[in-house]
């Protein structure tokens, strides 16, 4: 991890801004949607990409009953024995 050298205080609502240096250099912009993982003690943002809850595939998503699923995988689903 490479350290920017910026520091930013979290309000009393919990918010913290993200430079605009880093969000033009991440490709985010207002209103983007980002996610956030946690790695030990780090907080680790990124911008958010609708992946298959299964397989992690990117493209040709759908949403089912709220989480995201490819049409590969939902094939898948839909030809497995139960």
């Amino acid at each position: 991890m490479k350290s920017t050298g910026i520091v930013r205080n979290i309000d009393e609502l919990g918010r913290i801004v993200v430079p605009k240096e880093m969000r033009d250099k991440l490709h985010i912009n207002n209103s983007d949607p980002v996610e956030f993982f946690t790695e030990g003690d780090k907080i680790i943002i990124t911008k958010y990409h609708a992946s298959c809850i299964f397989c992690g595939n990117e493209n040709d998503t759908i949403d089912f009953k709220g989480k995201m699923v490819c049409r590969s995988c939902l094939a898948d689903l839909q030809s497995a024995e139960i």
